[in-house]
Order: C-alpha cells, then sequence, then structure tokens
C-alpha cells in the first residue's frame, strides 16, 4: 500500500470498512459545529445602494469604495447611531463596500440583529453621499457657499449691473453712448462664455447628487456562515479527515506484504504459502471491557487495509496440497527431526497455521516405516517487541510461520536475533494467509468431524506446492 498509487477502489475499502468509524466521526464534527455556532452568535447583513451620476471610470468607482469603508465616514455613522457597546474599530470591520454595475456602490452593514444591521448600513450610506457632496462642492454647508455657487451669484449680480448701466447711458444719442453700451454687451457676452467652460470645466456638475436608493431591506435570515452551515461544514470536516487520515497511515505503513521481502527480512528461505479458512470470529478479542466494545462497536477491530480473502479449494485439494508442502520441508531439511514453529504474537492466522501443522505433522503416515518421516514441530509464540526464544534442547532450528501485511521488518529481524540468541537457526519461513473457506465434504465424512486443513498457495519463491 505505501508505494500503490492511491485507488478509487481504496477509497471504496475505506467506506465499505469503517464507515461506522467515518459516521460517528462525521457526527463529532457536526457536534463540534453545533458548538461553534453557540459560541459565536449570529450575524445578520443588510445593504444599502448609492447611485453615482455621471460618467465614472473604473478606478474612480474603487476609489468611492475606500471612501464609503474609511474611518471618516464610519466614524460619523458610528456618532450618529451611538451604540456604546461597539467601538470604531469594530465598527468598521462590519461594514463593506463594493462597486456594482450601473455605477451603483453596494454599502453593507453587519450586525448582530436584523434592525441594527439595517440601521448601520443606511447611517453609512447617509454619511458616504454627504461626505461625497462636500468633496465635490456640492453641500449647502456654509462654508462651501463660497465656492462656484457663490461665483455663478456673483456673476448674475454683475449681469444685472450691466444692464442697468445700458439703459442709463444715452440711447444712441452720441458716438460715445455707443461705444459704452457696445462694451457693455461684449463685457456680459465674456462672462457667460466664462461661466459656460466653468460649468463644463467643473467635474462636480456630473459627478455630485448621489443618491441613496431607498433603505435597506431589513433581513430575514443570518449571514454566513449560518447554524446548518457550521454544522454541515464540522461534519464534512471530520469526515474528510478520517478518510485522508486512513490514506496518510497507509501511505506512511512499512509493513512487509510480500513473500519475498518477508524471506528477506528474516534471512532466511521461502518455503511456501498456506491457506486458512477465514474465521472472524477468531480475531475478535474475547475481551468483554469497553474498550474492545468500541472497538467492535466502531468496526475498528480487524484491519481495513487488507484485500479481500480469496475464495478457497475444496477441503481435499487443501489437504493435497498441504501434505504436498511438508514433502518438501522434509526433503529441504533431512537431517532435522525437530523444529520451533515460531509465531509472532497477535497473528491468530499464523498460529492457527501452525497448529495445523504441527497436527499434520504428527499424522505423517511414513513415520512408522523405514522412511523418513516429517519433522517434529512444537509452537512458540514470541513478542516482537521483546522476543524471546526457548533455548536449544531437543529442537535444532526454527521454523517462522506468519501471515503478511502484519509486521515490519524491524520487528521480523527482532525476531531472527532472538532465534538466534536462542541457538535457533531459521530453517524456513511460512508465510499464511485467510481465505473464504467453501466447505466440501468427503463421501462418508461426518460434517462434525472435518478436519480444518491448510493449502500452499501457488507462486512461492521455494516452488509450487
Amino acid at each position: 500500500m505505501s508505494d500503490d498509487t492511491i485507488r478509487l477502489v481504496t477509497l471504496g475499502r475505506i467506506l465499505r470498512r469503517r464507515w461506522r468509524l467515518l459516521v460517528f466521526l462525521a457526527m463529532v464534527g457536526a457536534l463540534v459545529g453545533y458548538g461553534t455556532s453557540v459560541v459565536f452568535p449570529p450575524r445578520y447583513t443588510a445593504s444599502a445602494s448609492v447611485l453615482l451620476p455621471g460618467q465614472w471610470e473604473e478606478r474612480e468607482l474603487l476609489t468611492q469604495v475606500d471612501i464609503a469603508t474609511s474611518s471618516t465616514v464610519v466614524d460619523r455613522a458610528a456618532a450618529e447611531l451611538g451604540w456604546t457597546d461597539v467601538s470604531g474599530a469594530e465598527l468598521r470591520e462590519r461594514v463593506t463596500a463594493e462597486a456594482a454595475d450601473g455605477n451603483i456602490i453596494k454599502i453593507s452593514g453587519t450586525a448582530d440583529t436584523p434592525g441594527r444591521a439595517q440601521r448601520l448600513a443606511d447611517q453609512v450610506a447617509q454619511r458616504f453621499v454627504a461626505f461625497a457632496a462636500r468633496i465635490a462642492g456640492g453641500s449647502t454647508d456654509s462654508e462651501a457657499a463660497t465656492g462656484p455657487e457663490a461665483l455663478r451669484k456673483k456673476v448674475e449680480e454683475t449681469n444685472r449691473r450691466i444692464t442697468d448701466l445700458a439703459n442709463a447711458a444715452d440711447p444712441g444719442r452720441t458716438v460715445e453712448s455707443v461705444q459704452a453700451r457696445t462694451a457693455l454687451e461684449k463685457l456680459r457676452t465674456s462672462l457667460e462664455e466664462a461661466m459656460t467652460r466653468l460649468d463644463e470645466a467643473d467635474p462636480a456638475t456630473d459627478k455630485a447628487g448621489m443618491v441613496v436608493m431607498g433603505p435597506a431591506a431589513r433581513p430575514t435570515g443570518e449571514a454566513p456562515p449560518t447554524r446548518m452551515q457550521l454544522i454541515v461544514a464540522g461534519a464534512l470536516l471530520f469526515f474528510l479527515l478520517a478518510v485522508i487520515g486512513h490514506l496518510v497511515a497507509a501511505r506512511m505503513d512499512r509493513r512487509l506484504r510480500t513473500e519475498p521481502e518477508i524471506a528477506a527480512a528474516l534471512g532466511s528461505a521461502l518455503l511456501g504459502t498456506v491457506d486458512v479458512p477465514d474465521d472472524r470470529r477468531v480475531h475478535r478479542p474475547e475481551d468483554g471491557g469497553p474498550w474492545a466494545r468500541i472497538r467492535r462497536l466502531l468496526g475498528i477491530d480487524t484491519r481495513w487495509d487488507t484485500p479481500t480473502p480469496p475464495d478457497s479449494v475444496d477441503e481435499a485439494d487443501r489437504r493435497v496440497r498441504y501434505r504436498r508442502m511438508c514433502s518438501r520441508l522434509r526433503q529441504q531439511l533431512p537431517a532435522t527431526r525437530r523444529l520451533l514453529a515460531v509465531v509472532p504474537d497477535g497473528d491468530e492466522i499464523a498460529r492457527r497455521a501452525a497448529e495445523q501443522l504441527v497436527a499434520e505433522a504428527e499424522t505423517d503416515p511414513s513415520s512408522s516405516s523405514s522412511s523418513r518421516g516429517y519433522p517434529m514441530l512444537r509452537v512458540v509464540e514470541a513478542s516482537v517487541d521483546r522476543p524471546t526464544v526457548p533455548d536449544r534442547d531437543t529442537e535444532s532450528g526454527a521454523l517462522v510461520v506468519l501471515s503478511a501485511g502484519r509486521w515490519t521488518a524491524e520487528e521480523l529481524a527482532g525476531i531472527a536475533e532472538a532465534c538466534a540468541d536462542g541457538g535457533h537457526g531459521v530453517v524456513g519461513v511460512v508465510v499464511a494467509g485467510p481465505v473464504r473457506d467453501r466447505p466440501s465434504r468427503s463421501a462418508g465424512r461426518p460434517a462434525g468431524k472435518a478436519t480444518p486443513a491448510l493449502a500452499v498457495r501457488g507462486g512461492s519463491t521455494g516452488g509450487s506446492a
């Protein structure tokens, strides 16, 4: 698994074998999301739109957006609202603005109640319009009255004065009076042209007059993230983290899964592989403690990353192939009569395989004849944490029996060293694998007395059984 590409079949295996754990973690994530929604109260958002008449470039609109959320505008809105429980800095974080299509600035305010959110958006929009009008010169304040509007009034007053002077002059009786009236008319025309050019050059004439397009609508729902969104996000987050955790654990797994790697870690030859009918009840601990019950309830008492056991042949074929593997062991070790069958502690499949090896060796039909019989085996379990093997006595070697995908190279090397410390050389390795049993009874064999058997699976480096 550690060197394989993650495929859909891997995800499917996680969902199929760990669905109880995934559902449990999703429920925990949903509770965490609910708790988060309780800690952080709901928020409501209201929006007010401000229309900017005239022609505006994009950069100018962005400038107006910055002005709408500036501290000057928001602080004036805060002063008008008079909220003592919210500071100016916090209020600035609750106000946002964006430029929409059609020269519209959308100002949004967020508060803990719908009414306060509506008032905040309306007040900021009004303060923004007033501040922009003052900048553009369109304000009606007494300080701004000395600007272009005051100049226009001065021009109108001058035009009236010119008219009065023209009427007071002698209406064309002398050359001097005609020249004076002509000069006054030229002066009037020059003033009107100057005011026209001033109006055309004044940017405030087409960009002033911002209008708030009605009050902000009272929000009817919470602003995201809502409570339901937090609950769903928490459940989804925990679910994804659980799946990713399984994938990361599988990627970092260093347990050996192939027969050549196992034999190399033990420093011995692979004699073959044997099949053990899979009985899942055997793998589950008999301990009735609370932790064991929780593991069974969540479905984590069995591994998820092992492939589905293949279908086994019938019992008769398994026994034939098993006897052939025992014959190979006898031919490879002609001088060995007694061996230790070393099994890693906790490897239930390997322990059952070793017991079957012992039972088959004891029923060797050639042991009473002149031919050489099978080596006699004694099962010994060795802890992988601190492996210990009995000292050499009547046994003259060790046969290691284990299942694939459960032990790392370091753990197997420790078992090999323990065998060497006890004076036993590792004479061979037998790898046991679970299979799905398909019962097939021989003729005349009672169902209750059927003997479990092992089979040697082909494809081992030590020759097919």
